[in-house]
C-alpha cells in the first residue's frame, strides 16, 4: 500500500474526529497537569478530570481512528468513493491567512475551555454551590456551617473523597438527591446522620489522633429569667487525654476498634458495643433486654470521631435557652437590658410560618414588652437586642425545613441528648459481669461554681 493509499484511509469522518479528540484531549491534559503541579487545582474533582476524564477521551479518540480507517478501507474495497481530503495550497496568500486565523482561534478556544473548566471545577467545589445553588434543602446546614469553627473547611473536603470510586459514589448520590429536589420530594428536616467517609480521612488531615491533649478547662455561662438576667458560671476540667490514656480521647486510638449497633436512624440508641484492644483481646457489652433480632435489624458501625463530634460543622443549638445564653455570653445580646433573657427565649422559640414572619414577630414582641415596662429603657439597646434575637433565630430555626432547636442531637456531653450515656449508662455489661465505665470523673471534674 502506497503512502497515498494509507493517507486516504484516515479521511473517514470518524478517523478525523478521533484525531481531533485525541489531540484536544492531549493538549488539555498537558495544560491541566501543569496547572496541578503549580498548585492551581487542588480539589477532588480536578484529579478526576485530569487523570480520569481526559485520558478516557484520549483513548476514545484513539479507538475512533482505527474504526474510521476500517470503514474507509471497506468503502474503497467495495468501489465506493471514500472521503476526500480538502486540497490546501499554502502558495495562496488567502489560504495562509485562513490557516493562521484557524490556528489563532483554536488557541483562543483552548484558553477559553481551560479557563471555563477551571472555573467550573472551582465553583462545583465551593460551599455556595453545595449550600445555596444546587442544594436548597441544605440551607440550614449551610447557615450552620457559616457560623461553625470549621467554616474554612469546604463541603467537598469532608463529603467527597479522592479517586474515581468516591467520585462515582457521591455523584450518583447527588443525582438521586437532585431528582428529589426537582420533584420536591425530600425529607423535612434533612436527616442529621450523613454517610461520611472515615474520620481519619477527613478530621485526620488536621487533627492528630495520637496526640495527648491533657486536661482542658470548660466554662459554661448561663443566665436567669429574673430582671437582672443573673449570670451563673459553671466550670469543669475535661480529661481529654490521648489514645493511650483511659480518658475521653481513648476512643480515638487508631490501634483500638470500637464497634457498635444503633437501632435508630439518629444513632441515639446503642444496645451493643464490642471493643477490640491493641493486644487483640475482645469484649462485648450488651444493654439489658436487648434481643438478637433488634441487633440484626440495627446499623453496625465502627466508631470514629464523628460519633461524638457529630455536629462539629453544622451545629444547631439544642435549646433556645442555650442559644440565647451564648448570645449573651458573647455580648451579642446585651445582658444589662432587664428581662431580656426571659423575653428572648420566649420569642425565639415561638412558632412562626417563615423567617420573615419570625423576624417581624420578634421585633414587635420585644418592642411591645419594653413599652409596657415602667421606667426608662434604652431604645438603642432594645433595637440591638431585636437584631441579636433575630440573628439567633435565623441561625437555628428554619420553618420551611422543620428545623428548630433540638432537632439534631449533639453527642458532645450529655446535657441535652443522650451523648456519652448512649454507651456509658451503667447498663451495658459483658458476660463476665463487667460494665462500660460509668465513672463521671473519668471524663470530667466539676470545679467550684461561680454565682
Amino acid at each position: 500500500m502506497t503512502e497515498s493509499d494509507r493517507s486516504a484511509l484516515v479521511r473517514h469522518p470518524l478517523a478525523m474526529a478521533g484525531i481531533v479528540i485525541t489531540t484536544a484531549a492531549a493538549v488539555v491534559f498537558i495544560a491541566l497537569a501543569v496547572a496541578m503541579l503549580l498548585g492551581m487545582l487542588s480539589n477532588p474533582y480536578a484529579g478526576l478530570v485530569v487523570f480520569v476524564l481526559l485520558p478516557a477521551l484520549f483513548v476514545i479518540g484513539l479507538l475512533l481512528i482505527p474504526l474510521g480507517v476500517r470503514l474507509q478501507r471497506k468503502a474503497l474495497a467495495e468501489g465506493r468513493a471514500g472521503a476526500e481530503w480538502p486540497v490546501i495550497d499554502f502558495r495562496h496568500s488567502r489560504t495562509r491567512r485562513v490557516a493562521l486565523a484557524i490556528v489563532a482561534l483554536t488557541a483562543v478556544n483552548v484558553v477559553i475551555v481551560l479557563l471555563a473548566g477551571y472555573g467550573t471545577l472551582h465553583w462545583m467545589e465551593s460551599p455556595a454551590f453545595c449550600g445555596a445553588v444546587c442544594h436548597e434543602p441544605m440551607h440550614p446546614q449551610y447557615t450552620a456551617w457559616q457560623n461553625a469553627p470549621h467554616s474554612n473547611v469546604t463541603c467537598v473536603q469532608c463529603h467527597i473523597g479522592e479517586g474515581g470510586q468516591a467520585f462515582v459514589r457521591y455523584k450518583l448520590a447527588g443525582v438521586r438527591q437532585l431528582f428529589h429536589v426537582v420533584t420536591n420530594n425530600y425529607p423535612r428536616p434533612i436527616p442529621g446522620v450523613a454517610d461520611m467517609r472515615p474520620a481519619l480521612e477527613t478530621c485526620g488531615n488536621c487533627h492528630w489522633p495520637q496526640r495527648s491533649l491533657g486536661d482542658k478547662l470548660w466554662v459554661s455561662r448561663t443566665f436567669g429569667d429574673d430582671e437582672s438576667n443573673s449570670e451563673t458560671v459553671s466550670a469543669m476540667t475535661l480529661h481529654v487525654g490521648g489514645p493511650n490514656e483511659k480518658q475521653i480521647h481513648w476512643h480515638a486510638n487508631p490501634d483500638l476498634t470500637v464497634e457498635y449497633v444503633a437501632t435508630d436512624p439518629d444513632r441515639q440508641t446503642i444496645p451493643w458495643v464490642r471493643v477490640t484492644r491493641p493486644d487483640g483481646t475482645v469484649q462485648e457489652y450488651s444493654a439489658e433486654g436487648v434481643t438478637a433480632e433488634q441487633l440484626a435489624a440495627g446499623e453496625r458501625r465502627t466508631m470514629d470521631c464523628l460519633d461524638c463530634h457529630n455536629v462539629v460543622a453544622h451545629r444547631i443549638a439544642p435549646t433556645a435557652e442555650e442559644a440565647v445564653d451564648r448570645a449573651m455570653a458573647s455580648d451579642e445580646l446585651p445582658r444589662t437590658l432587664p428581662f431580656v433573657r426571659r423575653e428572648g427565649v420566649r420569642l425565639v422559640q415561638g412558632k412562626y410560618p417563615d423567617a420573615d414572619a419570625a423576624a417581624a414577630a420578634i421585633a414587635e414582641g420585644l418592642r411591645g414588652f419594653y413599652k409596657t415596662q415602667s421606667g426608662t429603657v434604652d431604645a438603642a439597646m432594645v433595637e440591638r437586642s431585636v437584631s441579636a434575637l433575630q440573628s439567633v433565630y435565623s441561625r437555628n430555626v428554619f420553618p420551611t425545613m422543620n428545623v428548630t432547636f433540638g432537632v439534631y442531637p449533639d453527642n458532645i456531653g450529655h446535657t441535652t441528648s443522650q451523648g456519652c450515656f448512649r454507651c456509658h449508662d451503667g447498663s451495658h455489661t459483658a458476660k463476665d459481669g463487667s460494665a462500660i465505665n460509668f465513672d463521671c470523673e473519668s471524663c470530667h471534674k466539676m470545679l467550684e461554681a461561680v454565682p
